[in-house]
Parts: C-alpha cells; sequence; structure tokens
C-alpha cells in the first residue's frame, strides 16, 4: 500500500506544472504502469496467502502467464485490425462519431480486463497504446481532452468523498506517520533507483519527487484486506486520508525538485559531482544514437505495419465489419 503511486495523480499534476515535455516524464509513466501490472498480480498472491494460510506459486505463475499471453493478443489483434479499420471508415467520421467511437473501444477494452481478472487501468492502458498507433491518434487526443478532464474531476470528488472527518482527528498520529513515510520513502528510494538505472541525477529527483503519493491502488489493496478479515479496520480510513494529503502535497514536492537538485549539485563532493556531468554526457550522447537508430526503425515498422495491415485477413476482418454496418444502415433506413 505504501509502494503504490498513482497514476493518475502523477500525470495529472505534471500536465498542471507543464512538465509533459520533460525528459523524466517517460521513465516515470513507464515505472507507473509496471506498478500497476504488479498489484495486480500482488493481488492475486495476497488474496490467496489470506484465504489459504500458504503460499501458491502454481496460482501466481499461471497468473503471471496469462496477463503475458493477454497482453501479446491483445496487442497484436489491436494493431492488425483498428488502425486499419478507423483508415477505412475515416470519412464517415466526425468529432462526435470519433469519440464515441474511441471511448467505445476504450470502454470495451475495460470490460475485457476486468473479465478476465485483471484491472481496468491495464484494458484502458492497452487500449490508449493502439489508439496511439492510428492515424486519428492526435485527433483523438484532442477530442479526449475535456472528457478526460471531467474525469480526472470525479476522480478527485470520490477520493474526498470516502474521507470521514472523525477519523482524521482520531487516526491524526497513524496518517502523519504514514505521509512522512510515503514522502520520505518515495523520493529517497524512487531517486536512487532511478539514478543506478542510469538515469540523470536530474531526471531520477524529478522522478522520485513526482512519486511522493499512494492512489487508487492501495485502496483496493486495503479494502481488500479489510474484506478477508487479515487487517486491522482502522488500515483503511488511514491510508485514505494519507492518500489525500500526500495527493495535496504533490504538486508542491514537484515544484521543490529543481532547487532541491541545484543545491545538492552545490553542495556535493567533488567525486559525486563529476559522475552526474559524466551522467549527463552519457545520457545525451545516448539520445543523440537513439534519435538515428529510431528513423531507421521507424522506416522499418512502417513496412512492417503496411505489410500486416494489407494482409488478406485483416482486409477481409475490415471488409466485413463495415458490410455488417452498410446491411445494418440500410435496415434502419
Amino acid at each position: 500500500m505504501l509502494c503504490m503511486s498513482s497514476t493518475t495523480i502523477v500525470m495529472k499534476a505534471v500536465d498542471e506544472a507543464g512538465l509533459g515535455k520533460e525528459r523524466f516524464v517517460k521513465g516515470a509513466t513507464s515505472i507507473l504502469i509496471i506498478e500497476d501490472v504488479v498489484a495486480v498480480v500482488l493481488m492475486v498472491l495476497l488474496s490467496s496467502i489470506a484465504i489459504k494460510h500458504q503460499f501458491e506459486g502454481a496460482e501466481l505463475l499461471r497468473k503471471v502467464g496469462v496477463l503475458a499471453i493477454t497482453l501479446v493478443v491483445w496487442f497484436v489483434c489491436g494493431i492488425l485490425i483498428i488502425p486499419t479499420l478507423l483508415r477505412k471508415v475515416k470519412p464517415y467520421l466526425n468529432d462526435e462519431t470519433l469519440i464515441i467511437l474511441a471511448l467505445g473501444l476504450c470502454l470495451g477494452m475495460v470490460l475485457t480486463a476486468e473479465e478476465a481478472g485483471f484491472s481496468s487501468a491495464l484494458g484502458a492502458f492497452v487500449m490508449g497504446t493502439i489508439l496511439a498507433e492510428t492515424v486519428e491518434s492526435h485527433r483523438i487526443e484532442q477530442l479526449m481532452t475535456p472528457l478526460k478532464n471531467v474525469f480526472a474531476a470525479i476522480f478527485f470528488v470520490s477520493v474526498g468523498m470516502m474521507i470521514n472527518p472523525a477519523n482524521l482527528a482520531e487516526y491524526w498520529s497513524s496518517i502523519l506517520l504514514v505521509c512522512i513515510v510515503v514522502v520520505v520513502g518515495m523520493i529517497v528510494f524512487g531517486t536512487l533507483g532511478c539514478w543506478w538505472g542510469g538515469e540523470t541525477m536530474r531526471d531520477a529527483m524529478q522522478t522520485g519527487f513526482s512519486f511522493v503519493q499512494i492512489g487508487e491502488f492501495s485502496f483496493i489493496i486495503a479494502g481488500l484486506g479489510t474484506t478477508l478479515g487479515v487487517t486491522h479496520p482502522a488500515l483503511y480510513p488511514i491510508i485514505v486520508a494519507s492518500s489525500v494529503v500526500t495527493t495535496f502535497l504533490t504538486p508542491y514536492i514537484m515544484k521543490a525538485t529543481i532547487p532541491c537538485y541545484n543545491f545538492l549539485y552545490k553542495h556535493a563532493p567533488a567525486g559525486l559531482r563529476a559522475k552526474m556531468d559524466q551522467r549527463e554526457q552519457q545520457v545525451a550522447q545516448a539520445e543523440q544514437q537513439a534519435a538515428g537508430q529510431n528513423d531507421n526503425k521507424s522506416a522499418v515498422a512502417d513496412k512492417a505495419r503496411h505489410a500486416v495491415r494489407h494482409t488478406i485477413v485483416t482486409k477481409h476482418l475490415v471488409n466485413l465489419f463495415i458490410k455488417n454496418m452498410s446491411e445494418k444502415d440500410e435496415e434502419k433506413a
């Protein structure tokens, strides 16, 4: 519960601060996605231990295998069918139809993920990744922005409604302790992990400072523990209240990242400062090399997608879908 940062809160704080194009955002997003996947596996493991009072290694391996196979199937089918489908029906897509189609695909994948026993966030992420490969990705992003803001507001309102003021007064010392552990732990271990993983100290600190909150998966795990009777009932309100406090602090802590980095760089020993400068040069060189390689990879990837999208099977599936839609329109007429 203490380790699960909130993807929604971090992305919202990054957008609000205008940091969307910063270099650390890609790494931070990747970490958050892996956290969501790990949370699904952990919930299966913890539930098994709580119910059967023993570790079910076979069940855990089965769940991980099913998750990997499911992700591969989703991505392959999605990249084969959806981009080609949108290209075929593009002349008929106005803004209203496109946003309904994008929402339908997203919610459909969310429902599929939940039926398969995974998180709704994972399903939404998969569909978002697939839609990002389409020719309408920028248009979809523009149309979805107002809706994204609405759901972000609903998310924060729903979190606020979980707070019982009486619990704040009763468990204030525990809430304060949890908040301190989360903020300090995320900053220290997030920064060190990213630094040891090859990022610059500036990017590592920006990543660690952005993870200083706990979010929706912590609620789910806390609720699961309460439901199964393996955790104290007071733990749930403590986690929820701590989440609200750390969420409120997140934008202010993120703003303190650069001053803290400058202070560290100024007062760091000569050896550490030399390593920080060396890492900056290494990352800059790696980015230049990656930029040249990405151009070649993009050309190869485009050719592969073009070949796959024009196979007989893909064409047949898309044409069959369009034919069925046309027949329905004729019946209605």
